[in-house]
């Protein structure tokens, strides 16, 4: 009995003993785990940089407009009447005065044939009646007579001449007629809408611009204008009209400026961008306007600087930032290795692919262009500027 409870005694004792031992190795990895934890730092993100630059710029200001032709009329006709003729087909450039369509005037004619038969002979009684006045032959009654019905039947004549031509309706400018909306036989009465007619060459772009823009608005000022239909063309014109007075409500002013469309191409109620130059011109603070990090609380940017820029010449980013092909970029060698840090930026105009930086970072700094979204601060990164995408104040993007 004594023997077998020795037995036992030492298999408890070695199960202890293995547990310890089991707990003690499982302590000292999870010491270890920690200790590599701290010590762990995290692979530079793949970036690309771009140096913040000053450049000048002339001054502008962009709007939204619409199209509107200079002169745009609903043709209708005047008088009753049925259609005898259409002489124009939907989509047609008129010149001024072409015919476009004739009402039927048979019975006007033949009033009218009888009225100037009537006036011929009105004409000659009176010339009769003003010899016989000169020879006292007649009373002035008579000759009084006689003029009077020689002028009845000239207005006769003419309000017939008259009604004829308001049934022939013409163009009464140059431009391009939109969809017919009358037929030949149709009888019309007055106000029938007969097609619109709308002047092509040149075309105003309606805009609006804040009351701000009065002080330096002038009329006969340089503007440009794209349309999103015509991505690759650009037209220039200038400042018409500018309007007399401000919308109360949005403290905005119109204007309309003036742009030639020789070839037809603008339409009146096309979308436009506009933007209207100044004279003169200033220097602006830019980067790229991917380099943005855009939040609710504030856009920043991630400037890039060497991790011991503190205690060495380099501090304040001034310097251009290795690329991967320099061992600082992976922070191995002796140069130092790249973290970012951010700062809160306040922006200006955007023009192109470029974007104004009134406050937040100096020219000469360099700054994570593309990637900043996924970096935090003090995060490693490895520039590669042979991936950035090129930076222009003026794009035009490929038709693919």
């Amino acid at each position: 009995m004594k023997t077998r409870g020795k037995v036992w005694i030492l298999a408890i004792v070695g199960i202890v003993l293995v547990i310890v031992a089991l707990v003690g190795i499982k302590v000292g990895q999870i010491r270890a785990m920690i200790q590599a934890g701290k010590s762990f730092v995290p692979p530079p993100e793949a970036v690309t940089s771009a140096k913040v630059s000053r450049t000048t710029w002339q001054a502008r200001r962009e709007a939204i407009g619409t199209l509107v032709a200079v002169h745009d009329v609903t043709l209708g006709a005047e008088l009753p009447g049925l259609i005898r003729e259409v002489a124009f087909d939907s989509g047609q450039n008129l010149r001024r005065g072409a015919l476009l369509v004739k009402l039927d005037t048979t019975n006007e004619e033949a009033q009218l044939a009888s009225a100037t038969a009537d006036l011929a002979l009105a004409k000659a009684s009176m010339e009769r009646a003003e010899v016989l006045r000169k020879a006292g032959a007649n009373t002035p009654a008579d000759f009084d007579t006689a003029a009077a019905r020689t002028k009845q039947a000239e207005a006769t004549v003419s309000n017939l001449r008259a009604t004829i031509s308001k049934k022939t309706i013409r163009a009464p400018f140059d431009g391009r007629v939109a969809i017919r909306q009358v037929e030949r036989g149709q009888v019309v009465s007055p106000g029938t809408p007969i097609a619109t007619l709308q002047s092509v060459d040149p075309m105003y772009a309606e805009f609006s611009l804040p009351q701000q823009a009065l002080a330096d608005l002038k009329v006969g000022q340089l503007a440009t204008m794209r349309v999103d239909s015509f991505p690759t063309r650009k037209w220039e014109g200038k400042i018409s009209t500018i309007n007399s007075e401000v919308d109360a409500t949005t403290r905005n002013v119109r204007v309309r400026a003036q742009f030639p469309n020789r070839d037809g191409t603008l339409r009146p109620g096309l979308f436009v961008n506009v933007d209207v130059h100044a004279a003169d011109s200033h220097e602006v603070v830019v980067i790229p306007a991917t380099a943005v990090v855009y939040a609710p609380y504030g856009d920043s940017v991630f400037v890039i600087k060497s991790q011991q820029s503190e205690a060495g010449p380099a501090a304040g980013g001034a310097s251009s930032p290795p690329t991967d092909n320099h061992p600082a970029a992976a922070g191995g060698g002796d140069q130092p290795a790249l973290v970012v840090e951010p700062r809160f930026v306040r922006l200006g105009e955007k023009r192109g692919d470029l974007v104004a930086v009134v406050s937040g970072v100096k020219e000469g700094e360099t700054v994570v262009s593309n990637g900043a979204f996924k970096l935090r601060k003090g995060a490693h990164v490895l520039v590669n500027d042979s991936l950035a995408p090129t930076v222009e104040l003026d794009p035009k993007p490929a038709d693919n």
